[in-house]
């Protein structure tokens, strides 16, 4: 495939090795002289393990050169690749001149070359493709996006110092395709990469850089944190950090990181408290581990707010345990909605099979008995009964009994949805998820 590189930068020259090590003819482009002259001459413009070897060897076989040039580099390409960067203004906002610039230079390249794919790897935030990149590319062509070029968002993830390794083995390709057509031309340039390949929306695409590198900065600073405390203790660390990291059950997993209502129960909440009140005696800071039951508390607040912007009174309550398949009501994040609900008029029925007074005993009895009285008079036997009485139905935990629920509305009746029940979209008046 004939490929042009927009950057010389960091994942431009890695991109550029790569792809002409792949076999593939590659024109980098960058309006610094230099770097183009440094390409030209068989040299790398980044400090990079292999990739100095790999530039060499595809200059030297013919598979990669350089230009200032951007409409040439596209008239004689089919793909362009726009590795150029967005730096950091400050307050969270990014410099997105160069973004646009280098698109409305290759519209005009697409001028004179129709049907080539501009692929952007630049790290942008949700919305630049739609309100930046693809007015700037149909602005200086004077051609529609998905008609007469195609447009995909390709998000990179490469680590300095294993870069290359990274390109070879990625954990994931991701396409954010305008359509169809668009994307199946980054499947042919990635298919054959060892790892997932994700064909996704380009919104959706474009957050996912956000969400990697958030967590990854999450994960450093709760790592920290649990460090500090180790060391006020005397315990080791790295010692305590390799074990955590062997569940992958867990810990390292999917399970808990799918968006939703509050987390609960009788360990959470308990243990976060815990954990904060031992740092606080060994006058270690942990504000990361701090904001996690606040944070908690907010989702909370959104949930009841999204019940109470529905507008009706009468609310039915689809699971009440912090969880499906589990009678525990102990800190149940459904147990201080409900009681909110209650305290501003609001009528609510609740149905959950898994907490009824005849069966139910032990901690979880006692619970209700002493501190939620008067929410067991509100339960009733069977999701009939809740839809029969409710305007709005609120989802409370994923039992796979309340799949059926959005399917058995009546008309006027709407669902806040605080697990994903279903795979539905929110559409307002009819079904609010409270994440999605």
């Amino acid at each position: 495939m004939k490929i042009s590189i927009m950057g010389l930068g960091y994942v431009g020259a890695v991109s550029a090795g790569c792809l002409a090590e792949e076999g593939h003819e590659v024109v980098g482009v960058d309006p610094q002289r230099a770097k183009v002259d440094l390409i030209n001459a068989g040299k790398s413009p980044i400090i990079e393990r292999d990739i100095g070897d790999m530039i060499a060897r595809a200059v030297g076989e013919g598979r990669l050169r350089a230009t200032t040039d951007v409409q040439e580099a596209v008239r004689h390409t089919d793909v362009s690749l726009v590795c150029v960067g967005t730096p950091s203004l400050g307050n969270g906002h990014i410099d997105l001149r160069y973004v646009k610039r280098v698109c409305e230079q290759i519209g005009q390249g697409l001028r004179e070359h129709h049907g080539h794919t501009v692929v952007i790897r630049s790290t942008m935030l949700p919305g630049t493709m739609r309100n930046v990149v693809i007015p700037a590319l149909e602005g200086g062509s004077g051609l529609r996006a998905g008609e007469d070029f195609g447009v995909c968002l390709n998000p990179e993830f490469l680590r300095e110092g294993t870069a290359v390794h990274d390109y070879f083995h990625p954990p994931k390709t991701v396409i954010g395709e305008l359509d169809r057509a668009s994307g199946d031309v980054l499947v042919k340039l990635y298919g054959h990469m060892p790892c997932p390949l994700i064909r996704t929306d380009y919104e959706t695409a474009e957050m996912v850089k956000y969400a990697d590198n958030t967590w990854h900065a999450l994960k450093v600073g709760f790592a920290n944190e649990i460090g500090n405390i180790c060391k006020g203790l005397g315990l080791d660390s790295h010692k305590l950090m390799d074990i955590f990291c062997q569940d992958t059950k867990l810990n390292l997993s999917p399970y808990y990181l799918k968006p939703g209502f509050a987390f609960g129960g009788s360990c959470l909440p308990k243990d976060v408290r815990a954990i904060s009140y031992k740092a606080k005696t060994l006058d270690v800071s942990i504000p990361i581990i701090n904001a996690i039951l606040p944070s908690n508390r907010e989702q909370i607040e959104r949930g009841i707010n999204a019940v109470m912007d529905k507008g009706s009174k009468k609310i039915g309550i689809l699971g009440f345990s912090f969880k499906a398949g589990t009678d525990d009501l102990r800190e149940s994040p459904m147990v201080e909605l409900v009681e909110r609900l209650i305290g501003k008029g609001y009528d609510l029925r609740i149905y959950d099979s898994n907490v009824r007074m005849a069966s139910i005993h032990g901690a979880n009895k006692e619970y209700i008995l002493e501190h939620i009285p008067h929410i067991s008079r509100l339960m009733v036997d069977s999701m009939q009964e809740v839809l029969d009485h409710a305007g709005t139905v609120v989802i409370g935990n994923g039992s796979d009994e309340f799949r059926e629920a959005p399917r058995l509305l009546a008309p006027g009746q709407s669902i806040v949805d605080l697990v994903r029940i279903s795979d539905t979209p929110s559409i307002e008046g009819v079904y609010d998820g409270i994440c999605w």
